[in-house]
């Protein structure tokens, strides 16, 4: 599966909840990955959902979202978060913007958490910099 998702976006997210810490290209990237694969997890719920109200077109509530925050106030780019959308969905499936916006918000607040996690594995083991172990080691102990 190749990542639809850029690192810098990621990156960012991850540095917004490091405090003084670093972030290596790695920890970027994994995260990166694991947000990819939540993502698409999420869409073939969505549109599951949509499916049994009888729509192809996947909706903001079909991912939970009653309101959709603008898109300009998210760090993560909605086009990638499209094409995360409809990776393992059929293409007869739409996806509609403010499904991809929701999504994308989804997403970034799943990122936010891990990175918050991270940071404190990477505090714990007394280093100064957040990386892709700190990131498996999240999910190896919450998921």
């Amino acid at each position: 599966m190749n990542v639809e998702l850029p690192f810098a976006p990621v990156d960012t997210i991850i540095r917004r909840n490091a405090g003084e810490l670093r972030v290596s290209a790695d920890a970027s990237k994994e995260l990166a990955t694991r947000i990819q694969e939540h993502g698409s997890e999420l869409a073939i719920g969505a549109a599951e959902h949509a499916t049994e109200d009888g729509r192809k077109t996947l909706m903001a509530e079909d991912f939970g979202v009653e309101r959709v925050v603008d898109k300009d106030d998210l760090e993560l780019p909605v086009a990638p978060v499209d094409r995360i959308a409809r990776l393992e969905i059929d293409d007869r499936y739409r996806v509609s913007m403010d499904a991809r916006v929701a999504l994308a918000d989804i997403l970034e607040d799943y990122a936010d958490n891990v990175a918050r996690a991270a940071a404190v594995l990477a505090h714990h083991a007394d280093r100064r910099t957040i990386t892709e172990d700190d990131i498996e080691t999240y999910f190896s102990l919450f998921e």
